[in-house]
């Protein structure tokens, strides 16, 4: 996975964490989590708040 698989990254993370909320994640958490997912290959200081904000959007849209 790359920065830009926005749904794949929200939907590996809803997987990962049921229990979350990700409207209350931190984006320093956010990342921390996207890097370590399995199959994330991408240069993890790519990952910046507006990636962040749209991998939020997609989890939360996921959670429901």
């Amino acid at each position: 996975m790359k920065w830009s698989d926005i749904t794949a990254i929200a939907e590996a993370l809803y997987e990962k964490f049921p229990d979350a909320d990700p409207a209350a994640v931190r984006f320093v958490d956010l990342h921390n989590w996207v890097v370590a997912l399995d199959g994330f290959n991408d240069d993890r200081t790519r990952g910046g708040e507006k990636v962040l904000e749209a991998i939020q959007a997609a989890w939360i849209d996921e959670a429901r």
